[in-house]
């Protein structure tokens, strides 16, 4: 397993994007990140488009509905199913035009789809109860997603030409290990998922993934706490969080923090905003918090283009169009800065 098939300095997005085109969303992407592109969400086309939707559109001998609290687990696929798979084709079809636009493969392609925990968080059994709920059905969840998987990297490669990552989104996740998700009754919350329990389950779907793709598989985890040694130990090769978190960050995550790159661990740094803060934003203001950082770790900063792949903070679906393309641009530059650091910064 190649352990960093991006180059140095690459950068990527997150996942989701504003707007309802995907040949326009997939050239911006390939345009924008050639080094390291993604398969664009439009979650703003709707039901199936969103990021539960599109990744349960993949299960094998497994099907889910729109029910008015969500997604529930159905006896058979029906009209949101087949939407799922509809848009997902769409989108196939995007990233493979946008690609042969672009005239080479790129270096490296991800595909980002839900975790096990936030797919078993957010869709409910056929009685109301939530999927973690039930040891077996998590692990049925957890094998269909595998099996579906398998043909997607499959389909992307034959496409594009190129390696696929796979990223888990798990925003979901603190919450699991919380205990903060609401009963079906909305009048309780469902009991904490032990660490180990949590580890053992993404671990067994980390390996899988990277089984499926022969490349390192992503975590990303937008939530207030990512559990950032408990993503490593079971195994993520590259976590992907939002920066801004570690302002005022406590000694001991620091400390996390360090030891995740000293592990050789690659950190996708959510830097750039995900909408228009309304003030502007300059390169230095991006990487200069970067800088400060491994130098306040004692590391080197040439450890930023070896292991820290800029992302903006998160998804950019509510982003303004032109605010996504400087987004992507600053991420960008961002890689290009860490490669050769302006003096002074």
């Amino acid at each position: 397993m190649n352990e960093r098939p991006w180059p140095l300095g690459a950068a990527t997005a997150i996942g989701s994007l504003p707007g309802t085109e995907p040949v326009e969303a997939a050239s911006i992407v390939f345009g924008e990140l050639p080094d390291f592109p993604c398969l664009p969400e439009l979650p703003a086309r709707g039901v199936g488009a969103d990021m539960i939707g599109r990744t349960a559109a993949l299960l094998v001998d497994l099907a889910v509905e729109v029910v008015p609290s969500g997604y529930r687990v159905t006896a058979r696929p029906g009209h949101d199913h087949r939407r799922a798979l509809d848009l997902m084709s769409w989108d196939l079809d995007a990233v493979q035009e946008a690609r042969e636009k672009a005239g080479a493969a790129p270096p490296v392609f991800k595909a980002q789809v839900a975790g096990p925990w936030t797919l078993a968080a957010n869709v409910e059994l056929p009685r109301g109860h939530r999927i973690l709920t039930d040891r077996g059905a998590l692990r049925d969840f957890a094998e269909s997603l595998l099996d579906g998987l398998a043909g997607h990297v499959a389909e992307l490669r034959s496409r594009i030409g190129a390696p696929v990552v796979l990223q888990f989104d798990e925003p979901s996740l603190p919450a699991v290990l919380g205990g903060d998700l609401p009963t079906a009754s909305g009048y309780g919350t469902v009991p904490a998922v032990p660490a180990p329990e949590v580890r053992e389950l993404l671990s067994t779907v980390i390996s899988g993934a990277e089984r499926i793709t022969g490349q390192p598989v992503a975590v990303h985890c937008c939530a207030e706490k990512p559990p950032i040694s408990l993503l490593r130990a079971a195994g993520a090769k590259a976590i992907a969080f939002d920066f801004a978190l570690l302002k005022g960050a406590s000694p001991a995550l620091l400390d996390e923090i360090g030891e995740t790159l000293d592990s050789g661990t690659t950190l996708m740094l959510g830097l750039v905003p995900t909408t228009d803060p309304g003030a502007p934003v300059e390169l230095r203001d991006v990487v200069s918090p970067v800088f400060k950082l491994v130098d306040r770790l004692g590391f080197r900063r040439d450890i930023l283009a070896e292991r820290v792949v800029p992302t903006p903070a998160c998804g950019l679906a509510g982003a303004t169009p032109e605010w996504m393309r400087r987004a992507l641009t600053l991420s960008r530059e961002s890689g290009k800065a860490f490669t050769e650091p302006p003096e002074g910064w």
